[in-house]
């Protein structure tokens, strides 16, 4: 039994492909959103990099892009197809078309399937990379005379103070690196010299953070040097009392701006899924004498293409048992017996 039958007639079948010829048109915009979405978020990716990780993270956008610009193509030759199956000559020239570009067009519609759940599976990978990367730039955030390092600093302040976070996973962080170049320290005072000795590494670790992890919404002045030191500043206590500081880390704030992007945009390519496919449903009964999806049943349909690929393999296969010769075994019917003329030969007298 066919799947979704539904019966045309000559002028359904016309109406019909009018229709599709516009929504082929429309689902040649829709290519060109896919495009921008992965433009737009590959872009997004590239203004942070350096704050992450050397991932390989760009294969979502470099997909969507792919994915749009097939998208075009495809959907204008679908319009083309409609635009010309209105007229009965045209149509069947179309027609033994039609199956080869239903087909792959149903594979390219799974690829805009995979594209949206890779945008909401990208999340663990990205934030593995911003954790490594900001872990680095923190680390050489005191590097402003070295070359390839001396934008750091000035990335690392900006995003603290953009996205008003501080540290990767939050302010204690930069009380566990050294953050001030040695070139800014006097190496004479007892004071820099005992702090310098007393490290492990030889790191000159302090008790404060950088400004840019003020918060500017505190009414109280920043206090960002000696945070742990109650009797350093008045009416204070770093335990109890909220610092003027941002609390959440720039890891999290990075990660939350971009899950938001990208489940933006895999939700606008779930939605242009579900439109590319109900346009392919359509082309399909437009391209099926009767109208139907499938002629068969979807069971029977499958057991149908299962032996079909099955059999593809024995159409040059040779007996093996028979050293390999295909002849062998083979009945000979009486008419082909001795031949055309079926004269028997003549017998050849036997030596005494």
């Amino acid at each position: 039994m066919a799947v979704l039958p539904v019966k045309f007639t000559k002028t359904k079948r016309d109406k019909l492909a009018q229709v599709l010829w516009i929504l082929n048109w429309i689902s040649v915009v829709t290519g060109a959103i896919l495009f921008s979405l992965g433009l737009f978020l590959k872009v997004e990716i590239n203004k942070r990099k350096e704050l992450m990780a050397e991932r390989d993270i760009q294969y979502v956008p470099n997909m969507l892009i792919a994915v749009g610009l097939i998208a075009c193509g495809i959907n204008f030759l679908g319009g083309k197809i409609c635009y010309d199956c209105v007229d009965t000559t045209k149509f069947m020239r179309w027609k033994l078309i039609m199956l080869p570009y239903i087909v792959c067009t149903f594979f390219f519609t799974s690829c805009i399937l995979v594209g949206a759940l890779m945008c909401y599976s990208m999340r663990g990978e990205l934030e593995e990379s911003l954790d490594m990367g900001l872990a680095v730039a923190m680390r050489f955030y005191k590097d402003t005379d070295t070359p390839g390092r001396c934008f750091l600093k000035r990335t690392v302040d900006l995003l603290q103070i953009e996205f008003h976070c501080c540290g990767n996973n939050g302010h204690r962080d930069w009380l566990k690196i050294q953050w001030i170049s040695n070139r800014y320290l006097d190496m004479t005072s007892k004071e820099v010299a005992d702090r310098l000795r007393s490290n492990v590494e030889g790191k000159y670790l302090m008790d404060s953070v950088p400004f840019s992890c003020c918060n500017v919404n505190s009414p109280r002045p920043c206090i960002q040097s000696q945070i742990s030191n109650n009797s350093a500043h008045y009416n204070y206590d770093h335990v109890t009392e909220h610092l003027n500081l941002w609390t959440r880390g720039c890891r999290q704030a990075l990660l939350d701006h971009y899950t938001y992007i990208m489940q933006s945009i895999g939700l606008t390519v779930l939605v242009i899924w579900v439109f590319e496919l109900s346009v392919l449903t359509g082309v399909r009964y437009l391209q099926t004498s009767d109208g139907w999806l499938l002629e068969n049943g979807f069971m029977e349909t499958a057991r149908t293409n299962l032996n079909i690929i099955k059999n593809l393999g024995k159409c040059n296969q040779i007996d093996t048992a028979n050293n390999g010769d295909p002849n062998i075994n083979v009945p000979c019917t009486s008419k082909a017996m001795y031949g055309p003329d079926n004269v028997p030969p003549k017998q050849l007298p036997v030596a005494s």
